[in-house]
């Protein structure tokens, strides 16, 4: 079994051997070691000397003490000598071994300094979240020129989707790394071309093309899904086209669920209206002879009782409990333009596609708290295309 992650630190436990598993078990007691084997012969010995002795008793009516006082010194003695030298074998033992563990670790912790280091990012939110967590990470380890590692938890998110590639740090180093936290905004800065440090933890939950977007061929290749999954999904799509030709596939994600009380009672903004899938649907009708929209939500219901689906080109995929997230976005992913909403999600399903996206713009009322953190030109790429918020039913709800 080994501890450490998958390049650099590496610590292996040895299993114990199954012969050495019935006799030879050791037992910790005041700093040394009891070989229990030999152990069990001490007291078979002692036990038949005391019989032997009330045997003699029997027979003479009297004992004679001085013979086993004398027998159980010796006993001590060598039970005493015999402990010693078991213990201090095995602490010569210990010593060793945690002498080669430290010699080895100190030799392997200086390479991984000398060479790039141990960066690291934040495991926060669901799968857009990590996403951007993971493709910030890979962009701003290799701008600083340090080794990029991801913690557990956010392997376990994106691996069973995705063949990435960066390498895991295991849970018991991550805690015992001294990290340097480098807190991130939510677009990119000058500063971050130059992060001091050589393990540093990466925070906040970052989702901005701006960090990297340079290395947009890399991003692609890190979130090639598996191929069950593709196998999946255009199967899935495959099936809807049937026999139609020039068919064009539009993603639809509506994001509601909790937002639809976030944005507007935390952060003063708006969700995706019936107003705003018409218009948006609207665009694609008028610029593609044969499109099918593809919706995935987590609220279903909504989306079926305010989605226009009267001309049968809109198809409703999963059952909008977010029981298969996997699966709903390589849907989407595989689709050839995107209609997002609000949330990462719909956000990374439109930055692999590479086709028209179409999104929500202006959500947000200006005095926002949201602003702070949220810039619409970094979250957003230039040449996707912008449908503004109906910002008037909020308005009216915070009139005096």
């Amino acid at each position: 079994m080994q501890l450490g992650i998958q390049s650099g630190i590496e610590l292996e436990i040895k299993p114990i051997p199954a012969k050495h598993t019935h006799m030879h078990i050791y037992r910790k007691v005041g700093g040394g070691f009891l070989y229990q084997k030999h152990l069990h012969t001490f007291f078979l010995l002692f036990f038949f000397f005391l019989g032997y002795q009330r045997k003699q008793m029997k027979l003479e009516k009297t004992m004679t003490w001085k013979p086993c006082i004398f027998f159980l010194f010796l006993l001590c003695i060598f039970m005493i000598a015999f402990f010693s030298g078991v213990t201090e074998r095995f602490n010569k033992q210990q010593i060793l071994k945690m002498d080669q563990l430290v010699s080895s670790s100190k030799s392997t912790m200086s390479t991984i300094r000398k060479d790039r280091g141990i960066w690291t990012v934040n495991s926060i939110g669901r799968l857009g979240n990590q996403m951007g967590e993971y493709a910030t990470l890979y962009a701003l380890a290799k701008q600083n020129n340090h080794q990029a590692y991801i913690l557990p938890e956010m392997h376990e998110y994106l691996a069973p989707i995705f063949k990435i590639t960066l390498p895991v740090l295991h849970s018991k180093i991550n805690t015992n790394i001294q990290w340097k936290h480098y807190a991130l905004h939510d677009w990119m800065s000058n500063e971050y071309y130059n992060i001091p440090g050589d393990y540093v933890k990466l925070t906040g939950t970052p989702c901005s093309w701006t960090f990297y977007h340079h290395i947009k061929e890399d991003i692609l290749r890190e979130f090639t899904f598996h191929d069950f999954l593709k196998d999946e999904a255009n199967r899935y799509l495959q099936g809807i086209k049937g026999s139609r030709e020039n068919v064009t596939f539009i993603g639809v994600h509506v994001r509601r669920g909790d937002y639809v009380h976030v944005m507007r009672d935390v952060w003063k903004g708006v969700i995706a209206d019936k107003a705003y899938i018409d218009k948006a649907m609207s665009y694609f009708r008028n610029k593609y002879q044969d499109p099918v929209f593809v919706v995935t939500s987590n609220g279903m219901e909504w989306c079926k009782e305010n989605i226009d689906a009267s001309k049968g080109d809109v198809c409703f995929s999963g059952d909008g409990n977010e029981s298969n997230p996997a699966k709903d976005f390589a849907i989407l992913a595989h689709c050839n333009h995107t209609i997002m909403t609000i949330g990462t999600f719909g956000y990374w399903a439109g930055y692999l596609v590479g086709g028209e996206t179409v999104y929500l713009s202006n959500f947000t009322l200006p005095e926002s708290p949201f602003l702070k953190v949220f810039k619409y030109e970094a979250a957003f790429l230039p040449e996707w295309h912008g449908i503004p918020a109906d910002l008037s039913p909020l308005l009216n709800s915070i009139k005096p």
